[in-house]
């Protein structure tokens, strides 16, 4: 039987995200082709349907992963002034209920420590994202007149992973806790958010 353009394009998006859940439970060299496609009722054999290779399978679930984590930036940061924007994004990133949803939350605290067992496409997919979401946070940087907004960005973005990861590695929980609010608190101040 064969099925028109949008269909396979919505079984496609199915696959991908059954593939980016797997990925941040599993890792992306874990992931297995055949209990992707299980995941979403499908064989093993109308995967190459979609994907030329299990390599093109985890870079377009990581790109999926990303536009995901964008669609979250903009529910948080829209229709916001640029300190109301980079605050509430920081409110949600350095959250109980974020560092909780290891399956649905940003990819880049659980895909950077993976990316030399991943391929080329995968990892450009992965810089592709943090470029990205870099250059949204700059754009709010350099509206709120931030000498070196680009600099300040990675910089935000780089204590914003290493606070979720430390918090989510953390087995007291109110030592988790502590580590969010602490950043929190600590990027708002360096920022000028309060």
């Amino acid at each position: 039987m064969r099925y028109d353009s949008e269909h396979k394009e919505k079984t496609r998006q199915r696959v991908l995200k059954a593939a980016a859940k797997a990925i941040r439970l599993e890792g992306p060299h874990r992931v297995g082709v055949a209990a992707v496609m299980a995941k979403v009722g499908l064989t093993h054999g109308g995967f190459y349907a979609h994907f030329d290779s299990k390599d093109d399978l985890v870079a377009s679930a990581i790109g999926q992963m990303f536009e995901e984590a964008g669609r979250r930036l903009r529910h948080e940061t829209d229709d916001k002034s640029p300190a109301a924007a980079l605050c509430a994004y920081i409110d949600f990133y350095l959250s109980p209920e974020h560092r909780d949803s290891v399956a649905t939350g940003c990819p880049i605290p659980l895909l950077a420590p993976e990316l030399r067992r991943i391929g080329r496409p995968a990892r450009q997919q992965f810089s592709a994202g943090v470029a990205r979401l870099s250059a949204v946070f700059a754009a709010h940087l350099k509206s709120l007149g931030r000498a070196e907004p680009e600099a300040d960005a990675s910089s935000l973005l780089a204590e914003l992973i290493g606070a979720l990861s430390l918090a989510r590695a953390e087995s007291d929980a109110q030592r988790s806790a502590n580590i969010l609010d602490v950043s929190r608190r600590a990027l708002r101040s360096r920022f000028g958010l309060q």
